[in-house]
């Protein structure tokens, strides 16, 4: 059956996972925000480190322009980095990181700090100072979250372009950012191939004219034309006096930022047009992504956590730099692909490194799924002890199979809802609830979420609408950079006073919530709404199915007619007859209105590197348009 629609089947946690929760009841702590929701993330932030302590927890005078622990003094970095080397953890792991080619280089808390402080001494040598903008464009090396951190150190705002960008995409968020500097690789590593980030950098600066210094890492080392007076590498900036503090040593002051200072601002993917830049600040989003990572993941101090994302998406930011650094975490991040160069690659580094939570994208799991099991069964995964995803609904087939098959069916899965805009976990499990496969679970204590029509009516239980959230988070988005009209007409005009995420739902009788896609991913089909992610979800539940992708194309009878593209499993072959199986497959579990079109087979869907499928792009190619912003580099 689709998404949402089958038997209510509850996956509960063992009682060892209960007894040993750092959340230890979802009912009492979502009363206690209920009840006084200033109170409860005041509780929350009081377990970092203030320059001086806010004033107002929540402001709401200039809703929905919300702000957060106002008249508050912190750093994000600061209780990243100078607070843990202060104590103990100055000699605990804080990242370990292996290289597509095997290469594995480790940082302890201090270690981690040196660089960091090096490079925020760099950076301020060339005149970066608070509120500059710097766009980071680089592969998944340590580096990248080094310079977000000195960023952050020195209160410059950080705007990371994910390395699969186009120049296009690249120069468009440096002209509407106006950085000075801009941070690079000369190449990076995917699948054994080199990415020319370099390349790409160059092209897009030709038309970018407020950036003056590249600053260049060397990651592989082949040639690469560096421009005299504004191109440097990165090594040999760091082995200059200015990467030291005046008085000398590898330290930096840390900048004292109010908490609404911005932090980072983020731009949205995946739409056309002027990319939307996401403004987060430096007090709410710490609160918000340290308390959710403690509480979803349950991290302990001896734990090994991998994040499996890119550091250029929100869940980068959020889950690979920032969250696990404020809870003094050991965090594990890889280069490469997930098959490169066997499909057992992750399994061996789970294997190796010990790691003891894994979070993931669901898309990245399905396209595991079709190896088989015998490569993830033959490495040792008892490490593991919770398991997650984000990104896009994950459905039932893929979930089962990742409890059985890599969980062992004794790991939790945390299937989080949220976005960029949110900074934060918003629905999702807890460790300590009873799960359903496909679905989010329920909004995480003190995130008010509802379902409502297109007046803005709650909808019955079961019934489809538009998820809206009705209370302010601590890790919201403050504003679009340079563009607050759009951000109050984007999230905040079609319901008066509630935020409109651009999901639809459903929530079922015990509460849950069912998380269909974006309203932009849900197909109209002779006047019948049908997300695509329940279409995909059909086509996986079949037994020769690995991955499956769905978009709507015009049709002048039906408005549009839904295409769809197949991945097969290992040991099925394409074929007219299977292509019409299919088609009745998705008919009988979801009704003949959403039988597809046509299925096209194909070897790889284009993705973006923390596993979500971009239909736009299937969309355009289908229909013979531009591609728009991402390129192809991963496919």
């Amino acid at each position: 059956m689709s998404n949402g629609q089958e038997a209510p089947v509850f996956y509960k946690p063992s009682p060892e996972i209960v007894a040993n929760a750092n959340a230890k009841s979802y009912e009492e702590l979502a009363r206690h925000a209920s009840e006084d929701l200033p109170g409860f993330w005041a509780k929350q932030a009081e377990q970092f480190e203030w320059f001086q302590k806010w004033d107002t927890v929540l402001d709401e005078s200039a809703a929905p322009f919300y702000k957060w622990f106002t008249g508050g003094k912190t750093n994000i970095v600061y209780n990243c980095l100078d607070r843990h080397v202060a104590t103990w953890r100055r000699n605990k792991l804080a990242l370990i990181w292996e290289g597509e080619n095997g290469e594995v280089r480790t940082f302890s808390y201090h270690a981690l700090n040196r660089e960091v402080c090096k490079f925020a001494n760099v950076l301020r040598s060339m005149g970066v100072k608070k509120g500059d903008r710097v766009t980071i464009y680089m592969g998944r090396v340590p580096e990248l979250p080094i310079a977000m951190l000195a960023c952050a150190k020195i209160g410059a705002i950080h705007s990371v372009v994910y390395g699969g960008f186009s120049v296009e995409a690249l120069h468009g968020r440096l002209e509407d950012s106006q950085s000075n500097v801009a941070i690079t690789c000369d190449g990076g590593y995917m699948n054994g191939k080199i990415v020319e980030l370099k390349k790409i950098m160059d092209e897009a600066l030709k038309r970018a004219a407020t950036v003056e210094h590249v600053i260049v890492f060397k990651r592989t080392g082949h040639d690469v034309p560096m421009e005299a007076g504004r191109d440097y590498w990165y090594h040999d900036l760091m082995a200059l006096p200015i990467a030291r503090s005046a008085a000398g040593g590898n330290r930096c002051e840390t900048e004292v930022m109010d908490a609404e200072d911005p932090l980072f601002m983020l731009y949205t993917s995946g739409t056309t047009g002027k990319p939307k830049a996401i403004l987060h600040t430096h007090g709410g989003y710490m609160v918000g992504v340290a308390t959710t990572l403690k509480w979803v993941f349950d991290l302990k101090e001896e734990d090994r956590w991998w994040c499996a994302a890119d550091p250029g998406w929100v869940t980068g930011h959020s889950y690979i730099v920032y969250g696990p650094l404020l809870l003094g975490a050991t965090s594990f991040m890889y280069e490469g692909a997930p098959t490169y160069p066997y499909p057992n690659r992750w399994w061996s580094m789970v294997e190796k490194y010990g790691i003891n939570v894994l979070y993931t994208a669901p898309t990245a799991i399905r396209g595991l799924m079709r190896f088989g099991e015998a490569w993830p069964n033959r490495h040792d995964l008892s490490s593991l002890r919770l398991l997650g995803t984000v990104g896009e609904p994950i459905n039932p087939e893929a979930w089962r199979w990742y409890h059985r098959v890599i969980g062992k069916e004794r790991c939790p899965i945390m299937d989080t809802w949220w976005q960029t805009e949110t900074g934060m976990f918003m629905i999702t499990p807890l460790p300590v609830v009873d799960l359903k496969p496909g679905s989010a679970t329920r909004p995480f204590p003190g995130v008010v979420a509802d379902i409502v029509d297109d007046q803005g009516r709650p909808v019955a239980t079961g019934e489809e609408g538009y998820l809206v959230l009705k209370r302010p988070w601590p890790a919201m988005l403050r504003t679009i950079y340079r563009d607050p009209d759009r951000y109050v007409q984007q999230y905040w005009t079609k319901y008066p006073g509630l935020y409109f995420t651009g999901d639809s739902a459903r929530r079922d009788e015990d509460g849950y919530f069912w998380i269909i896609g974006r309203v932009d991913d849900v197909l109209k089909v002779s006047g019948y709404r049908l997300g695509t992610a329940e279409i995909e979800s059909a086509l996986v539940s079949h037994p020769a199915v690995a991955e499956a992708a769905a978009i709507g194309l015009p049709h002048e009878i039906k408005g549009n007619a839904i295409h769809t593209y197949v991945i097969l499993k290992a040991g099925h072959e394409p074929s007219e007859a299977l292509a019409e199986e299919l088609k009745v497959h998705v008919g009988h579990e979801l009704g003949p209105i959403a039988r597809p079109e046509k299925i096209n087979f194909v070897p790889q869907l284009p993705k973006t590197r923390s596993g979500k499928i971009m239909r736009r792009v299937l969309r355009a190619r289908a229909l013979g348009l531009p591609e728009g912003d991402v390129t192809t580099l991963e496919e």
